[in-house]
């Protein structure tokens, strides 16, 4: 049985912003069932690529492949029909707002009918969506019906992740999710990125400074340098050292061919 393609597939995307050359033909793919993590330190690249990924910004060269299909986004509903969901750090909710709510903000749900016709959401259908997105997670919320600026920094992150798994059939994508979070919180949202990739089947990019987080729960790793590849490999084959040297360019991994684990 062939394998299947991987759910991202980056070739040698570039991005140039005049004289200054933010990516150099990275390379990347996200598999099916992973979690993949993408590091690097400050003026990698990371956040561009995340942006190309996501449509907000358009590459200068280099093509994108999801689930084996080549596409090209302008926008960042481009993406979003392809199945990716992204979660930025700032989660992008809206505070007086209720989870529910959050969940389906553009999509509302309209009461049947000709109250439906005439503008009226079904405010009790959302709750019961979003209260059974997070309960699929394995995230809990004082109430369906709290305004979202009541809830902890977890279960606000929580909110954003339910909504990414709610409407990402491909990829979902996170930025630094665990920023700002205390142990239990950082724990809690670990967890959710794990359903999202065992119970969901769901591919995840999470791109984090957070060492231990990646070891944590990432199955793969591709590195960033000044907007190069220089690694991708197994979490399981590497340490600390590694990635960290390959960060900062202090040290080069051998590892096994790109798609297998490798460095360039």
């Amino acid at each position: 049985m062939l394998n299947p393609p991987p759910v991202l597939k980056v070739t040698d995307v570039t991005k140039n912003y005049r004289h200054v050359q933010a990516l150099r033909g990275v390379n990347l793919e996200v598999r099916p069932h992973e979690v993949h993590a993408l590091l690097g330190d400050n003026g990698a690249g990371k956040s561009t690529l995340m942006k190309i990924i996501a449509g907000a910004i358009t590459p200068t060269s280099g093509t994108i492949e999801i689930v084996g299909k080549p596409v090209s986004f302008t926008r960042p509903a481009d993406a979003q029909q392809a199945g990716i969901a992204t979660v930025y750090q700032d989660l992008a909710l809206a505070p007086s707002l209720t989870p529910g709510e959050n969940l389906f903000l553009g999509r509302e749900i309209m009461r049947p009918g000709v109250w439906g016709g005439l503008g009226f959401v079904d405010r009790k259908a959302m709750s019961r969506e979003a209260s059974a997105a997070l309960a699929t997670l394995g995230a809990r919320t004082p109430s369906a019906n709290v305004e979202v600026e009541s809830l902890s920094g977890g279960q606000r992150q929580a909110v954003a992740v339910a909504r990414a798994s709610l409407w990402g059939t491909s990829l979902i994508m996170l930025d630094e999710p665990t920023a700002a979070l205390g142990v239990a919180q950082t724990e809690q949202v670990l967890n959710l990125l794990r359903r999202l990739r065992d119970e969901r089947g769901l591919a995840v990019l999470l791109v984090s400074h957070n060492m231990p987080d990646v070891f944590a729960v990432a199955d793969r790793v591709t590195v960033l340098r000044l907007g190069e590849d220089v690694l991708t490999a197994d979490v399981a084959d590497l340490t600390t050292d590694d990635v960290i040297g390959a960060m900062t360019g202090s040290g080069v991994v051998a590892a096994p061919a790109l798609g297998q684990g490798s460095t360039r």
